[in-house]
């Protein structure tokens, strides 16, 4: 299944505001916090919800204001609030309403445990006009509470939920696969469909990120031994095989292409703030090198410097270029700079691991065959013409 995505309206390229100065920004994330009142074991994000030195370095209210507003005159639409957990800062509310009131929609990742009636309302009164994302991590209290570590936090996210169902605040769910909760997928699933915004099977993340931040080696290696075999993770993404074809070749005749030298090939963006006031390309990318402090200068400045620099970066690493610079599986495969880096602290090292991820739903498809390699096939259009040939007769 393709992770839900958010569509840029690409007609505010015209827009003389931006000639000469970076692509559109339809959406900005908001990292609030990289605080959270759960500690889930593949996170590669979170710190102690009562870490006092991120606590201190985060921006205060005034400032989140002032990028909100910078963002809004530059024509962004919608803001996604994120984490860590950004319920946690206590001025949520009141950055909630001032981003409505700028006439921006607003997105919500949350866990839900800290979504009370008050919350509740605010969203009711003054609705996101965009689904609430609710990540959830088990379907009973055992494991739930093994993937988060912390006791109560099952009850948590029930009643968060509950308080949602009672003022009728659409949300979505989404969920992520770990060993405690691996056989309560199809409950999962039938709990999800209840849900009338669920017009799918929950999405699930499996493949995990490592740390972007590359802070702590001892997190990385769990990470690592919580990641699905590429073998598990095709299963579960081909549980209904049909559709998956039909999705993945409608997919295919848009994105599969060699990349080439150029790095940056993914539609770079939506543009990040994190926590700190720091501008980068997006949430998982935390290149110092490839960072604007908004400290320093305002968001179009940040818009304009970074993703001009990110126009021009192109690989050298030979790896890279005789791997995936040829791979038609581009767009497939999550190899990403953000991957690079947290896996390598390079942009253009490739990762081992995803790119196995990527040849075994290649070889399912027919687009590879056993021990071929993607940059090695020279017929891939024949290929993939021929997987929707074989969608459409079926």
């Amino acid at each position: 299944m393709i992770e839900r995505t958010y569509i840029v309206n690409k007609n505010m390229s015209q827009d003389p505001r931006w000639k000469g100065e970076g692509p559109p920004r339809a959406h900005l994330d908001i990292e609030l916090t990289e605080r959270c009142n759960n500690a889930c074991i593949h996170c590669c994000i979170n710190r102690p919800a009562g870490d006092k030195r991120s606590r201190a370095r985060e921006l205060d209210t005034n400032a989140w204001k002032e990028i909100l507003r910078q963002a809004a005159g530059l024509g962004v639409m919608t803001v996604r609030f994120t984490g860590g957990e950004p319920l946690l800062r206590d001025d949520f509310p009141e950055l909630y309403l001032f981003s409505r009131r700028l006439g921006l929609k607003v997105i919500l990742f949350t866990n839900a445990r800290l979504i009370t009636p008050q919350i509740a309302a605010l969203l009711a009164d003054f609705p996101p006009l965009e689904e609430v994302e609710i990540s959830v991590y088990g379907m009973r209290r055992e494991s739930y509470e093994a993937a988060t570590g912390v006791d109560g936090s099952y009850a948590g996210f029930r009643n968060g939920v509950q308080c949602l169902l009672d003022r009728k605040i659409p949300f979505v769910v989404k969920g992520a696969l770990l060993p405690p909760n691996k056989k309560e997928m199809a409950e999962f699933s039938a709990w999800a469909a209840t849900n009338p915004r669920m017009d799918a099977p929950p999405a699930y993340a499996m493949f995990f990120d490592l740390r972007g931040r590359r802070d702590s080696a001892a997190k990385n290696s769990r990470i690592r031994r919580l990641r699905v075999s590429p073998e598990e993770g095709l299963e579960i993404l081909t549980r209904h095989p049909d559709s998956y074809r039909k999705e993945m070749a409608e997919f295919f005749e848009k994105f599969l292409s060699p990349p080439g030298e150029q790095l940056f090939t993914c539609g770079i963006g939506p543009g990040c703030v994190d926590a700190y006031g720091v501008f980068q390309p997006c949430l998982p990318l935390r290149h110092p090198g490839l960072a604007f402090d908004l400290k320093k200068g305002m968001l179009k400045e940040a818009v304009a410097s970074v993703f001009a620099r990110l126009r021009d970066m192109r690989a050298t690493n030979p790896f890279y270029l005789e791997r995936c610079a040829r791979c038609f599986l581009r767009g497939f495969c999550e190899q990403c700079p953000a991957k690079s880096w947290s896996e390598h602290g390079t942009l253009d090292t490739p990762v081992e691991y995803f790119c196995r991820v990527a040849h075994a739903q290649a070889r399912f498809l027919g687009l590879v065959m056993e021990e071929e390699r993607a940059w090695d096939v020279r017929d891939s259009k024949e290929r993939i013409e021929n997987l929707k040939k074989r969608v459409t007769a079926s």
